[in-house]
């Protein structure tokens, strides 16, 4: 550990907030949380904002006594579950999930576009009271943006290419980091502080920065270019390996240090709320605050109860309904123990320095839910008239089997809106095998315009795709969240037959349908589109 003098002024500029926060908490708090342990702990950079300190002691002062609820929401829709969370339990979430990574084959200009969006909404959940935290999912530097590239096989020899200055793919790496600073510093600018969480389950192999013998190197990195060149000084780091379980390695080898580190969080899927997880991630955290990082179930009462020193937890993505029934998330946002964003504004504003100076920006509120930004799109020219169609309802009939083939009768028939899921190691239902099942989704479907038309799969395992007849994608094998194309010229506003085929061996599960043409942007093939048979 480096040490280094700080001036007087700085010492008491940053204790401040500390000794105001104490004298605001009630007789016997200090049983939880020493005095002495909460000025020691600060921010590791020591030239953390005014809010990203405020926000440190704020959830100093709740380790133990209760938890923060959380939503993560997806690059391309970055309100969309956060305000599904408000639809259920009539209240938002304290802590709202962002994501900074590009996984959908964007381009460069798309990708900026998205990455305004959930800056812009950052900036409006942050002045209606609530925390930001952000996901950064990087593609492997210098290839496309696509989820395969993410979850790229990278070699030792080839990563230390990556974190070793002056190499070609060193320099891709630095172009990356800039690029995603430039959101990061309109943060910082609007005074939002930011819960930074990059490169999460790096003690497993599925990311190309898992389980490498120098991850350190790579966290360094980036924490030297966003503290030191790009004075980011907004980010509290947080580091979140996943649960240590028969899949992943112990979390100390992969631990950046207490001098890189804010906040230890922990991923944990398919309800392994393990005791001995909690208390390993307790221990090698001392007196920093833990979380849960992601989760696809929500802990229950008795998870909070006997693990009372999670600050915060965070369900992840649409697993929040595809995991969790509406009386589980009900239950979540109502347990004595959670904090919704409402408590958080409170909570924040019992330690907020006097005079502190927060930048004035247009407050456009977030009140209601936020709807996407709209998107025009201008066709080539209008589809021509046409007899109306017959009325069909929309979606695809899904046909879920408890074998990997097809075969036999169906466990489960039901309307799918569209196909866009990823079950991971969870079941789609609980007439539905985890793992050695398959489905057969049909239906038709119905362009806007006369073009060629490319469809895109991402599945985990295999799958096939028939568009009017035609078998377009046939990618029939066990893959790991793979994306394959296959192309069809349509005719705007003709209804064709679609038929799409999957099936899942053991471990993930995840299937979507995209479609691409020259003047429809690539995107999950959306319900209105779709049609039952």
């Amino acid at each position: 550990m480096r040490f280094k003098f700080i001036p007087l002024y700085r010492l008491i500029r940053h204790a401040l907030p500390v000794v105001m926060l104490f004298s605001l908490l009630p007789v016997g708090f200090g049983e939880s949380l020493s005095v002495a342990n909460a000025t020691a702990l600060q921010p590791v950079n020591s030239d953390a904002s005014t809010q990203a300190r405020e926000l440190y002691s704020y959830l100093l002062s709740i380790s133990g006594e209760k938890i923060i609820t959380g939503q993560h929401d997806y690059l391309e829709s970055p309100d969309e579950l956060s305000n599904r969370v408000q639809e259920i339990s009539h209240s938002y979430v304290g802590v709202h999930g962002y994501e900074m990574g590009a996984i959908s084959g964007q381009s460069a200009a798309t990708e900026a576009a998205q990455r305004k969006n959930v800056v812009d909404s950052a900036i409006r959940w942050s002045r209606s009271g609530g925390i930001v935290t952000m996901t950064f999912h990087e593609a492997l530097p210098g290839r496309p943006l696509t989820w395969a590239n993410v979850q790229a096989k990278v070699s030792q020899t080839e990563f230390n290419k990556y974190v070793t200055p002056g190499t070609a793919q060193y320099n891709l790496l630095i172009a990356d980091l800039d690029k995603v600073a430039v959101s990061l510093k309109q943060l910082r600018d609007a005074g939002v502080p930011v819960l930074w969480r990059p490169y999460h389950e790096m003690n497993g192999d599925w990311f190309w920065w898992g389980n490498k013998n120098n991850f350190n190197q790579l966290w360094n990195i980036m924490y030297d270019r966003m503290v030191n060149t790009h004075q980011l000084n907004n980010l509290l780091w947080v580091w979140s390996p996943n649960a240590p379980n028969s899949y992943t390695f112990p979390y100390t080898p992969k631990y950046p240090g207490d001098d890189k580190v804010d906040i230890l969080a922990v991923d944990i899927y398919n309800n392994d709320f393990k005791q001995s997880h909690y208390e390993g991630l307790l221990e090698l955290a001392q007196n920093k605050p833990i979380a849960i990082g992601e989760h696809g179930e929500m802990p229950s009462s008795e998870v909070l109860q006997t693990q009372p020193k999670w600050v915060y937890s965070m369900t992840w993505g649409k697993m929040l309904t595809e995991n969790n029934t509406t009386d589980q998330i009900q239950e979540y946002m109502d347990d004595s123990r959670s904090l919704n964003r409402d408590d958080v504004k409170n909570g924040l504003a019992a330690v907020q320095q006097p005079g502190a100076d927060v930048p004035t920006l247009p407050d456009k509120g977030q009140s209601e839910p936020i709807p996407a930004p709209p998107v025009v799109i201008v066709p080539p020219s209008p589809a021509p008239p046409s007899v109306p169609d017959m009325v069909y309802a929309n979606g695809l009939r899904g046909e879920y089997f408890n074998n990997m083939n097809l075969e036999g009768s169906a466990a489960l028939t039901r309307t799918d809106s569209k196909l866009d899921y990823n079950w991971r190691a969870a079941a789609a239902d609980v007439k539905v095998n985890a793992d050695r099942f398959s489905v057969r989704w049909t239906g038709k479907i119905k362009p806007q315009y006369s073009e060629t038309y490319t469809f895109t799969t991402i599945s985990d395992d295999g799958i096939r795709v028939w568009v009017d007849g035609k078998l377009i994608i046939d990618s029939w094998f066990k893959q790991s969240w793979t994306e394959r194309k296959g192309s069809i010229t349509l005719q705007a506003g003709k209804m064709v037959d679609l038929k799409i085929e999957y099936y899942d061996e053991y471990g993930d599960a995840m299937a979507r349908l995209m479609w691409e043409s020259q003047h429809e942007a690539k995107a999950v093939v959306p319900g209105n589109a779709l049609f039952l048979p």
